[in-house]
């Protein structure tokens, strides 16, 4: 998704792509509004180009993004947006979640280990797929420019043709290579060229799963070097299916249950809530929250969890159940850790809010401890336990730590405690070794909200950048 700096370069290209609705009656125009979700602008409010344009203008920076989708979703009616609009709006959407970077070199050794014959043994699926990444129709002529071929006996020649010609019907003709170059994808972006290959070998193409996990296993020989690769994610009507996932972390498999915003401590069996089934024994209902649901390869979204909330607790509409669940999340926050409420109400509330944003999750816990407080003491369940967790793209994890002096001190703060820091940092070498990243506040710089939300608004655009996600 894009992020708020490129929200004028998003503007700009709804701003031509809506243009056509100026062509359709007011009438008409008035139920296009309304299905691309936008605000209704009355019929004397003046020419139909006007309305558009006043349209437009009213919907939020924060509503662009579903704005874009769900003008991009339109097969017919009020319009089709073709290629390249359609492209850069998808290059756009599709900028910040993408993977780490490929490059071009890469690219083309990967291509050149692929054996195109056994890519395109289905020709309209394959067809399919290029059609669905890349421009193979156009390009698109102008009048004036279609009437001078017509004229001289000719038609346009479109990409589409060279391939059913040098691919299907004279299949030695091009090489994998060869294609690619035509296509665009050395240079295409990160994103667009990851959906390539996450195509190429889904049930989609290949019929064969075999070949699924032969050809994946080829483009993973040149990825991993890049922090990234094709990992088996699911299935798909008893098919493998591949999704492009980061390497830099160790431990980034699918969670499974995530245990979070729990009320006190809870009696669980596991040894990661994150990555193992789990089983909660006794307590309350209720007191302890388990999302047990697919995160998406796009990181888990406030919109996922409103979902879960509403489907789970019976709620007629999906903004109630997000304000049911806010409020179910702040009681989850320690009462003697203001700074921890404070981060949280600041990621929250800093931006304007929207369901597309990452979640963040408090209170999660990691692994249960079977030993007692009795046995071990308290401090042992704060390795049990991360403050917030963030589900980024592509399998990673972020982890956010909020430090208050009981952390490396004793007797109510009077006296440092080596031993408690030696506790906090082993625990953080622990968690990176299981494939979270860690970043620690101090309690001081969460003190009062204000300084909460000036902490965050500059803290979380530049790690959600590092992370390619988005706030």
């Amino acid at each position: 998704m894009v992020g708020s700096s490129d929200r004028s370069a998003l503007r700009a290209l709804l701003d031509t792509a809506v243009a056509p609705l100026s062509n359709l009656t007011h009438t008409v125009l008035s139920r296009a509004f309304e299905r691309l979700g936008m605000p209704a602008i009355p019929e004397d409010a003046g020419s139909k180009s006007v309305r558009v344009e006043q349209s437009l203008q009213q919907v939020s920076d924060t509503e662009l993004p579903r704005l874009a989708q769900r003008v991009l979703q339109q097969q017919d009616f009020p319009f089709p947006v073709r290629p390249p609009l359609r492209h850069q709006l998808e290059d756009l959407l599709w900028e910040e979640g993408a993977p780490p970077a490929i490059p071009k070199k890469a690219r083309r050794e990967l291509a050149r280990a692929l054996y195109l014959p056994e890519l395109t043994q289905h020709h309209d699926r394959f067809l399919h797929l290029l059609d669905r990444l890349w421009v193979i129709e156009g390009p698109d002529l102008s009048f004036d420019e279609l009437s001078a071929l017509l004229l001289n006996g000719t038609r346009p020649v479109k990409l589409k043709d060279l391939i059913e010609k040098h691919v299907f019907r004279n299949e030695e003709d091009w090489s994998t290579e060869q294609l690619f170059e035509s296509l665009g994808a050395f240079e295409a972006g990160e994103a667009r060229f990851a959906r390539f290959l996450e195509g190429l070998v889904s049930a989609d193409v290949l019929l064969d799963e075999h070949l699924q996990e032969k050809t994946a296993s080829t483009i993973n020989d040149h990825l991993r070097a890049h922090g990234i690769e094709l990992r088996q994610t699911g299935s798909d009507g008893g098919y493998p299916l591949f999704t492009l996932v980061s390497t830099r972390l160790h431990s980034n498999r699918k969670p499974k249950n995530i245990i979070f915003a729990s009320l006190g401590k809870p009696d669980i069996r596991f040894r990661s809530s994150v990555d193992n089934d789990i089983e909660i024994v006794g307590g309350r209902p209720g007191a302890t929250l388990v999302y047990d649901r697919e995160i998406p390869v796009e990181g888990l979204r406030w919109g996922d969890l409103h979902s879960w909330w509403q489907d789970t607790h019976g709620f007629n509409s999906e903004s109630d159940a997000g304000e049911d669940l806010y409020q179910r999340l702040l009681r989850s926050l320690p009462p003697n850790s203001p700074g921890q409420r404070n981060l949280f109400t600041a990621y929250r509330t800093a931006h304007p809010f929207c369901a597309d944003d990452l979640a963040l999750l408090p209170e999660v816990w990691l692994h249960w401890d079977p030993k007692t407080v009795k046995e071990r003491g308290p401090e042992a369940l704060l390795r049990s336990r991360m403050d917030f967790l963030l589900l980024l793209p592509f399998g990673q994890r972020v982890v956010l730590e909020v430090d208050g002096a009981q952390h490396y001190t004793r007797d109510n703060g009077r006296t440092p405690d080596t031993a408690k820091y030696a506790d906090r940092v082993a625990a953080d070498r622990d968690l990176k070794l299981r494939g979270y990243e860690v970043f620690r506040f101090g309690h001081d710089e969460l003190k009062r909200p204000e300084d909460a939300k000036k902490l965050l608004l500059q803290f979380i655009p530049a790690m959600f950048s590092r992370f390619k996600a988005r706030l």
